[in-house]
């Protein structure tokens, strides 16, 4: 089996290049990297060494390295030594960034090389580098969100960062401001900043309490307040199928075909007025 090797910076993400890789034969001799790299095995086996001690990462673990970690990295296994790895390379800036917005206080990086053993986080990662590795658009405030909630959780997992207590919803006259500017974009791409901006609150601070108050995330509740607004239109013949997807911010009306069936149980057609 022929190696493969793939690389793919995130659009919109400066300090963020996601890996892919298939190995039957390459390995990987003691090395190091200046930004931290987060790896995932979704088949096979890889046996890395560092800091004394041997881990052997597959399915449902999660191996967190930071900058200057001397390891190793190898194929084992009774079927061959072939083994997928997919990676997250994220740099020193960013991985501060989310260090500060996760846990409130200045960023005091205390990692170490670790193996984490989480079936479900692991598979949450999994989803999102399927995602951005697609190349598909994505809406900057699910990539935002999804980011920060892994990394929180990454670091509750390793103890190494204490994510902030964020306690409580939105207050009202917060919640309704959220409501109003989404309301008033909602044909424009919302970020997470954008919404966080309104309520003074950091990203994580303002991810949490609306999440508290809403019932659902940000972007959940923003892509059934475009569903909503689309089977209006729809159904008040105001525009062509394209047409509504664009109007309430869709980037493609194949995106919006797949999320109206899934939130209806049928296609946007069914919405329109009989001829």
């Amino acid at each position: 089996m022929t190696d493969d090797v793939r690389y793919h910076p995130v659009p919109g993400t400066p300090g963020l290049v996601l890996g892919e890789a298939r190995f039957s034969a390459f390995q990987f001799d003691r090395h190091y990297h200046v930004d931290y790299h987060i790896g995932l095995v979704t088949q096979g086996v890889q046996r890395q060494c560092f800091r004394g001690k041997s881990i052997l990462l597959g399915p449902g673990g999660i191996a967190l390295m930071p900058p200057g970690e001397i390891h190793d990295g190898v194929g084992v296994g009774d079927d061959g030594a072939s083994y997928t790895l997919k990676t997250f390379r994220l740099s020193a800036e960013l991985m501060r960034g989310f260090i500060e917005e996760v846990s409130g206080e200045t960023a005091d990086e205390r990692f170490f090389g670790t193996l984490v053993e989480d079936t479900a986080l692991a598979a949450r990662f999994m989803l999102l580098h399927s995602a951005w590795m697609s190349g598909a658009p994505a809406a900057p405030l699910a990539q935002e969100s999804q980011s920060l909630a892994l990394m929180g959780a990454l670091f509750a997992r390793t103890g190494a960062v204490r994510p902030e207590v964020v306690k409580g919803g939105l207050s009202a006259t917060h919640l309704r401001a959220v409501r109003d500017y989404c309301h008033a974009h909602l044909c424009e791409k919302i970020a997470l900043d954008d919404l966080a901006r309104l309520c003074g609150l950091s990203r994580f601070q303002f991810l949490r309490r609306f999440t508290h108050s809403a019932g659902l995330t940000p972007h959940a509740w923003l892509v059934r307040l475009r569903l909503e607004r689309a089977c209006a239109a729809l159904a008040a013949a105001k525009g062509s199928v394209a047409q509504v997807a664009a109007d309430v911010g869709f980037y493609d009306q194949s995106h919006f075909n797949r999320a109206f069936r899934t939130a209806y149980g049928a296609p946007p057609s069914a919405y329109l007025p009989a001829a």
